[in-house]
């Protein structure tokens, strides 16, 4: 991403943080797409093999999965710990139905 900064207006100092700023933010904003999108599908693989009755061994190893993943994402500051917390638990609560 390109934003038009007027450079007149901005000492050199403030001009370097602020490109260091948007290169740190672009940074997190991939890594952070790419573990929400993992732990997403790692849900919805999960939910499919719950509701299809799929093995209980194939059950719940798709949750562990998915809720180690979730740990992670949480430990990394991707999402909030309750956040993963509830997810954690609406997982095990369809598994358990």
């Amino acid at each position: 991403m390109i934003y038009n900064i007027n450079i007149k207006k901005l000492s050199w100092r403030k001009l370097l943080s602020s490109a260091k700023a948007l290169r740190v933010s672009n940074r997190k904003k991939i890594r952070n797409v790419s573990v929400k999108s993992k732990v997403k599908n790692l849900i919805r693989i999960a939910r499919l093999k719950i509701q299809e009755n799929d093995s209980d061994e194939n059950i719940s190893n798709s949750v562990q999965d998915a809720i180690k993943n979730l740990d992670k994402a949480a430990q990394k500051g991707v999402l909030h710990k309750k956040n993963a917390s509830r997810r954690k638990s609406r997982l095990i609560k369809a598994m358990n139905k």
